[in-house]
């Protein structure tokens, strides 16, 4: 963005109850880099400023989810819900990305792509009408964002992969994806941290062990991260996990 370009105006933030114990925080609706900037600063905002009853927050792509504990919070309003709901806006009001946007992490990942490690890198290749190195390179190329992690712990959500590289899930998932498999489905590309079922083309796996549950913080990526993939051999991937990265 140049010093002349005007940002685009971004949408009011909506709040919405979740069950009896919960409200949702909507900061736009689609994904976007603008979007998880929001996102973030209101997350680091309610780390700084946690309010009585807070059980917990979640963020997703758009929406950040706050779980909080209606008991502790049943003699502030006419209702805990009221009561959470004034805690928000306040927070909400103080909230400034432009002050409170934290500095990237930036976390370089090994991958050994194809072969037994990126089964689907051929049949990828092929559907794409590129070479193989053509996929890795252009897979290597970018310093991903990391808009949330979920469907299993520490699995990261990455976008800014090159539109070229879009493609379907696979038509019939497989029952087991090994822990370290890095996938693209759609426009996104991922890393599963643990061995589950899986329907994402899986181009390439990483010796690196991206959740640790006996670890103080377990997961090795977190909302925000930036993430570049490095290409190693199969060597490079042996000696690596060796060394139980």
């Amino acid at each position: 963005m140049n010093e002349h370009t005007t940002p685009e105006p971004q949408p009011a933030v909506q709040l919405y109850p979740l069950g009896d114990a919960a409200v949702v925080i909507e900061f736009g609706k689609s994904i976007s880099p603008a979007t998880h900037e929001r996102v973030q600063a209101f997350c680091n905002r309610l780390e700084q400023q946690p309010f009585v009853g807070l059980v917990e927050y979640v963020p997703a792509f758009t929406t950040v989810t706050v779980y909080y504990d209606p008991w502790r919070l049943r003699q502030q309003a006419a209702t805990p819900y009221d009561a959470v709901l004034q805690q928000l806006e306040q927070l909400l009001r103080r909230t400034s990305i432009a002050t409170e946007k934290p500095a990237p992490r930036v976390v370089e990942i090994p991958v050994c792509y194809g072969g037994a490690y990126g089964p689907d890198l051929d049949w990828l290749s092929k559907h794409l009408s590129l070479l193989p190195e053509q996929v890795i390179a252009l897979h290597a190329a970018p310093q991903y964002l990391v808009y949330m992690i979920g469907f299993a712990p520490g699995f990261p959500y990455l976008g800014g992969l090159d539109a070229q590289l879009t493609a379907p899930r696979k038509a019939q998932p497989r029952p087991l994806v090994p822990a370290g498999a890095v996938g693209i489905a759609g426009q996104q590309t991922g890393v599963y941290p643990l061995a589950t079922p899986g329907g994402w083309q899986l181009i390439g796996r990483t010796p690196l062990r991206l959740f640790r549950p006996e670890a103080e913080v377990p997961s090795l990526l977190q909302a925000g991260d930036r993430v570049r993939f490095v290409p190693i051999s199969a060597a490079e991937y042996q000696r690596l996990q060796q060394h139980e990265l």
